[in-house]
């Protein structure tokens, strides 16, 4: 174990440690902002995501998003592959993906322009730590190619951190927002 695995593996478990704390504690209403934020994008081809264990929950934004343009959610393919994105619908049938994410039980691909990504910390200059998978780094690397993305991390505030170990392939997000703010970068 590399000494930079080893501070990764740190400080995703002092992040996860602050996010159980938030999630315990939430109170409804979490996805406000980001509802506000997507509003301002209708239209645009979205992916969201399907929250699982102790992650904030942004359904109630992607299905209000669903009413004005295509909404996804993210379906592993195989590990170091980058994500696709499936369709989804608020009363879609799902099926049991990855990790213990459900995914839409019929797959209806395409690309999205925005994505909403989970994390497990954030700094306040755009860095994200994730799983450790590298999933959506290598797909926001490939979108970008493409087209300008959108990438925001949606997150509770106890999950900011300073000084997050980043390596030069973690792809930057480009927003933030929590429960109670809303950070550009």
């Amino acid at each position: 174990m590399t000494d930079l695995t080893k501070i990764k593996a740190a400080a995703r478990k002092a992040a996860f440690a602050r996010r159980k704390a938030a999630f315990d504690t939430r109170m409804p209403g979490a996805a406000g902002r980001l509802s506000e934020v997507l509003a301002g994008h209708r239209g645009v081809p979205m992916s969201g995501y399907m929250p699982i264990r102790t992650e904030i929950d942004p359904l109630p934004a992607m299905a209000e998003a669903s009413a004005y343009g295509p909404v996804g959610v993210p379906v592993i393919q195989a590990a170091g592959q980058p994500l696709k994105f499936s369709r989804w619908t608020p009363e879609g049938p799902l099926k049991d993906g990855p990790f213990g994410a459900k995914v839409p039980k019929v797959d209806d691909f395409f690309e999205p322009e925005i994505l909403v990504v989970p994390l497990v910390a954030f700094d306040p200059h755009g860095g994200r730590l994730g799983y450790g998978g590298g999933f959506y780094d290598r797909t926001l690397e490939g979108l970008r190619a493409k087209r300008p993305t959108l990438a925001i991390g949606f997150a509770f505030d106890a999950q900011e951190a300073e000084n997050l170990p980043l390596e030069p392939t973690d792809q930057p997000l480009d927003m933030v927002i929590t429960e109670s703010r809303v950070l550009s970068f």
